[in-house]
């Protein structure tokens, strides 16, 4: 089956999306004749200039993000023999309700989010569950529209509470732009004999190993958690975790890691225990055919109080 790389544009109105995806099917490097299927599932206030385009193979159709299938997106591409997606998709919905609509061949190639600096305080303030679910997706991030020498420090918060390896560039308005090269050191020491994770500190230890588990190969690791039982494995294994909250009390998950210990059976569902465990990155039913963290157990105390927070966040 061939694959189809989709091109996905995020960001509320008026965020820049519309002028970035012009001037990229302006580029020669990126419209050299391929096939192309341009989705819009937000109209602004711009329009696309089909006029300009070095290659014409670019075909425009306007959908409702809520309400599009599997079935419409595949007669779609099947009817402009499309061998590539662009995507301007709208803002007000969620990312991933859409991509799970996505026909089997398509793939998510890159995702940028656009945000313009003057109202995205204000969106993340009202509407955080949406930014959130934006940012934590996407490869790169651009802030545009600020004045040179704006503080970008909120901005940057924003973006590495949501993604530590998200690209982030900050675009002013005197046509100079700006990666971010702020280091954000992590509050506990991964060269330590033992990683000693702090209560307030799980969510982003939580992210960092299963984002990078490679970087954890090998390290011993303590921290306070709850029991949880996998279904798929009840012999020997449980996942120590904790309840995370990423942006509001709806989106509460429990984020535990897969950890071997011989004496699991003997553990209480939803007690709190200090567990001391050497971690390595491997492939579990728990990452769905991907490498993430997997803890062996050398030491685990039960009747341990419960963490302060009992709901961490980012």
């Amino acid at each position: 089956m061939q694959q189809i790389p989709v091109y996905s544009f995020t960001g509320f109105l008026d965020s820049g999306k519309t002028k970035f995806i012009q001037e990229t099917l302006e580029d020669t490097r990126f419209n050299d004749g391929e096939r192309t299927l341009l989705l819009i599932f937000e109209e602004g206030e711009e329009e696309y200039d089909f006029s300009r385009y070095p290659a014409q193979n670019v075909w425009l159709e306007v959908l409702d993000q809520q309400t599009v299938t599997t079935k419409q997106l595949a007669n779609l591409q099947k009817k402009y023999k499309a061998e590539r997606i662009v995507m301007e998709l709208n803002g007000m919905q969620q990312v991933g309700d859409l991509y799970m609509r996505f026909p089997e061949e398509w793939v998510v190639a890159q995702e940028v989010m656009f945000a313009d600096s003057t109202t995205f305080m204000a969106f993340n303030n009202n509407m955080r569950n949406l930014v959130m679910d934006k940012l934590v997706g996407a490869q790169m991030v651009v802030f545009n529209r600020l004045t040179p020498g704006q503080d970008i420090m909120p901005f940057h918060k924003i973006a590495r509470a949501a993604s530590r390896r998200i690209d982030i560039l900050y675009d002013y308005t005197d046509g100079t732009t700006q990666f971010d090269d702020i280091e954000d050191p992590l509050p506990f020491d991964i060269n330590s004999d033992v990683i000693c994770v702090g209560d307030a500190d799980f969510a982003l230890w939580y992210r960092d190993v299963t984002e990078e588990p490679a970087k954890y190969e090998g390290k011993t690791v303590c921290f306070k958690a709850q029991v949880a039982m996998l279904r798929r494995q009840k012999e020997g294994m449980f996942a120590p975790g904790r309840f995370v909250m990423t942006c509001c009390v709806d989106d509460i998950e429990f984020c535990g890691i897969p950890c071997r210990y011989e004496k699991s059976k003997t553990l209480d569902s939803r007690s709190w225990v200090m567990v001391t465990a050497k971690i390595s990155a491997e492939k579990h039913p728990l990452y769905k055919g991907e490498i993430g963290p997997v803890l062996t157990a050398l030491r685990v105390e039960t009747g341990a109080e419960p963490a302060d927070p009992d709901v961490c966040t980012f």
